[in-house]
């Protein structure tokens, strides 16, 4: 017997990389990570069939995640690295007052109030909005 567990669609040789039981009082397909051992009545199936895996109409399939497979970043991960990115990339509040600390009061170097260009309208982060040579 081959040490490696072969999918167990018709003609298909690849390795087994899941196992899809039926729960048919529930009306249920259970798509979970290959079993340790091989029963009966579960099918071990390759990758390409796992993904593709359909149920009849009326059931349901269930997709239970291998802990130890790496995970896709989801849409709400890649909106909290958004998040934490402009939240790095803002201003720091240093607690100047209103017009600064400088050695005469008008800013954090004493130079003199900050001045923007003429050309930049507001600025967040490193990134700068400018006005259109136009207006």
């Amino acid at each position: 017997m081959s040490p490696v567990r072969r999918c167990s669609r018709t003609a298909c040789g690849r390795p087994a990389v899941a196992t899809l039981t039926y729960v048919y009082a529930d009306s249920t397909a259970v798509l979970g990570p290959l079993a340790t051992y091989a029963e009966p009545h579960c099918y071990d199936l390759c990758a390409e069939h796992s993904e593709r895996l359909t149920a009849p109409r009326g059931w349901e399939v269930v997709r239970l995640s291998d802990p130890s497979a790496p995970t896709r970043p989801s849409g709400d991960d890649l909106e909290a690295l958004a998040n934490a990115v402009r939240e790095a990339a803002r201003p720091q509040d240093r607690g100047d007052g209103p017009r600064g600390d400088g050695p005469r009061g008008d800013g954090p170097r004493g130079g003199g109030p900050r001045t923007l260009d003429p050309m930049e309208v507001g600025r967040r982060g490193h990134l700068r909005v400018l006005r259109s040579p136009d207006s």
